[in-house]
């Protein structure tokens, strides 16, 4: 749309054009003899947002933020590609959904935790919060998000999370009669089978206070 084509076969750009947009660094000076094509990180982060608070009418009552880490694999050299695999080089970008709405993306190596920026873009959410002040906010992602200064970050700011927890053996013992009573229920019946339990968890949080999730 913004190249004026409808056609989603017709080429957008060339080669060429595409180099200079990715070998010209961030925050490059207008002046600079080879600065052909530039981008503002902030400038999208915040034209995301924006496009997502005018698509809706009304602020709605809540919202769930997904974030999400995957992998993409490079064809070729390319910067900040990194990690082999079967002889490829990989990126792992990182996107917040609303939905089927792109609120954030980030193109990150594949050589870092998988939450790191996730922090920093999590911002978003205090964006919504400016526009949405009634509007209850949850984020919810993996267990590769389950970090302290994430849930720190969220309570200091009134957001929900739901984060997915590793395994461990300590969280074995805990979930036992609900992982017994989801067994029964799959002998019984031959399919998949659920059971939700809860259990308080008590943490120290990064100022010294305590809380449970």
């Amino acid at each position: 749309m913004l190249a004026g084509k409808r056609d989603l076969g017709e080429p957008l750009a060339g080669k060429s054009t595409l180099n200079r947009l990715e070998l010209t660094p961030a925050g490059s000076p207008a002046a600079e003899r080879y600065n052909k094509i530039a981008y503002s990180p902030e400038g999208i982060d915040e034209l995301l947002v924006t496009l997502f608070l005018e698509s809706h009418r009304k602020a709605p009552s809540s919202i769930v933020l997904d974030l999400d880490a995957t992998t993409r694999r490079c064809m070729g050299s390319r910067k900040r590609a990194s990690f082999m695999l079967l002889q490829s080089l990989l990126l792992s970008p990182l996107y917040i959904f609303c939905g089927d709405q792109l609120v954030c993306a980030r193109l990150r190596p594949s050589n870092i935790d998988a939450s790191a920026g996730s922090l920093e873009k999590s911002n978003a959410s205090s964006a919504d919060r400016k526009a949405w002040s009634k509007t209850e906010i949850i984020l919810r992602a993996d267990s590769g998000f389950c970090r302290e200064e994430l849930m720190a970050w969220c309570e200091t700011h009134a957001v929900d999370y739901v984060f997915g927890f590793a395994r461990n053996k300590r969280l074995r013992r805990m979930i036992g009669r609900a992982m017994r009573e989801a067994k029964q229920e799959h002998r019984r019946t031959g399919k998949p089978a659920r059971v939700f339990t809860g259990l308080p968890i008590a943490r120290r949080k990064a100022g010294g206070g305590r809380g449970a999730w």
